[in-house]
């Protein structure tokens, strides 16, 4: 797997080409997160939402598909002492309804195959007046998506989705989901966090 091959040598290449809008996102993610709050990652990746989530939540179950990027994220995140890790598929989550008050899926939503699953599945776990967060990189212009994205798809990552701002805004309303606000923080390629309330 794609995921697992590049696990030692991600953040390495993440922090390079687009540390800037990493860092900004990172933190405006972990600001919508209280003391209080139980939350679910779907994706976590090798833990750079994770750490900054569990300084600020109750506790914190990151979950990924991929397992050497999760053993990554178990040693960035050895210090935390209220998060636990799982290998999990989002279009499959084995928890049941309403269990977190946040739930967040960072950078994945553009390479699942069922993307409506997906949501849905995310939609489900999230407790009624919490918080579905899903921060994705966007394309801000033409040369810096096919330079990015042929040099992760050589590599083997298989982007199902390569969304712009006005893409990004498509894609969510055409499963009915209104989103309550997005963020974009700026970089090489931007990301853009979509904070949709569940009613």
């Amino acid at each position: 797997m794609f995921w697992n091959r590049i696990s030692g040598i991600y953040d390495f290449v993440e922090n390079t080409f687009n540390g800037k809008a990493n860092r900004d996102i990172t933190q405006y993610v972990a600001n919508l997160i209280d003391s209080n709050d139980i939350v679910l990652e779907c994706g976590c990746g090798t833990g750079m939402f994770s750490i900054e989530i569990a300084k600020r939540c109750k506790s914190i179950t990151a979950t990924d598909f991929a397992e050497k990027m999760l053993h990554q994220a178990q040693k960035k995140c050895k210090d935390c002492n209220n998060i636990s890790f799982a290998k999990a598929d989002i279009t499959k989550l084995e928890y049941a309804d309403e269990s977190f008050d946040k739930v967040v899926a960072g950078n994945i939503i553009h390479l699942v195959d069922s993307p409506k699953i997906a949501m849905g599945e995310l939609m489900r776990v999230c407790k009624k007046v919490g918080k579905v967060i899903i921060p994705t990189y966007i394309m801000k212009s033409k040369k810096i998506s096919s330079t990015a994205a042929s040099f992760f798809n050589i590599l083997g990552a298989n982007f199902k989705e390569e969304f712009n701002f006005e893409t990004y805004q498509k894609f969510f309303k055409s499963m009915g989901y209104n989103v309550e606000k997005y963020y974009i923080a700026e970089g090489r390629m931007p990301c853009c966090a979509a904070i949709i309330e569940k009613k």
